[in-house]
């Protein structure tokens, strides 16, 4: 990568399907001009609402298997009957504009994505309960393929791996858990970023003045 190209924060979201992860992705790209949202494609079908290159890239299963053979996603799974994948271009449109790159994911992309840069940041949203858990996945019944069972047994599995990511936050109060996962964000950009622009320009300010007032360094 060349050294001109900043550098970005890549933060991963995952959760059980129901827990929330998509609307605070929304919610803190929506807030957050530096932040881009990264289209995922995917197997299945459009649900209600949703738009081609806004919420995934939908694709034909020949479509994405190409691309998978090809080496073209950064991470990809499956996830019940579909495929799931994020695409390398994302991260080099982020590289190229110089944002960070928000991933809302399943965990073993998650993990993937932890593979390929350690430096990722990986949070995980949890539903308060079972019983808000089974509320929110009652809204998808209608949905082609539901299935309550799998989707439970789905979320037993991730939830066994959720120790596996930096922060686990829980999604009771909507506002909070978008307030603290855009801390953690503001945080790995410290981290990542320590403004080394800032550091050398201030180092040459001060020897330039040391040298105009004739003050030898030791």
């Amino acid at each position: 990568m060349s050294h001109d190209v900043p550098h970005r924060t890549i933060l991963v979201l995952s959760a059980p399907t129901g827990a929330g992860k998509t609307t605070i992705a929304h919610r803190l790209v929506e807030s957050d001009e530096s932040l881009r949202f990264s289209v995922s494609h995917t197997t299945r079908l459009p649900r209600p609402g949703e738009k081609e290159g806004v919420d995934y890239h939908f694709v034909s299963r020949e479509e994405f298997r190409d691309m998978t053979n090809k080496g073209e996603f950064l991470e990809w799974a499956q996830v019940h009957d579909h495929y799931y994948g994020t695409h390398r271009s994302e991260a080099e449109r982020a590289y190229v504009a110089g944002e960070d790159l928000l991933l809302d994911i399943d965990v073993q992309g998650g993990l993937q994505v932890r593979t390929a840069d350690p430096q990722a940041v990986l949070v995980f949203i949890l539903p308060p309960s079972l019983e808000t858990l089974l509320h929110r996945l009652g809204g998808r019944e209608g949905e082609e393929g539901f299935d309550l069972d799998r989707r439970l047994r789905t979320a037993l599995k991730e939830l066994e791996l959720a120790d596996s990511y930096d922060y686990n936050i829980v999604n009771e109060d909507l506002d909070k858990a978008v307030s603290q996962v855009r801390c953690l964000l503001d945080v790995a950009r410290v981290r990542l970023n320590p403004q080394a622009d800032v550091k050398g320009r201030l180092c040459r300010q001060i020897a330039t003045w040391l040298r105009s007032n004739n003050v030898h360094c030791r």
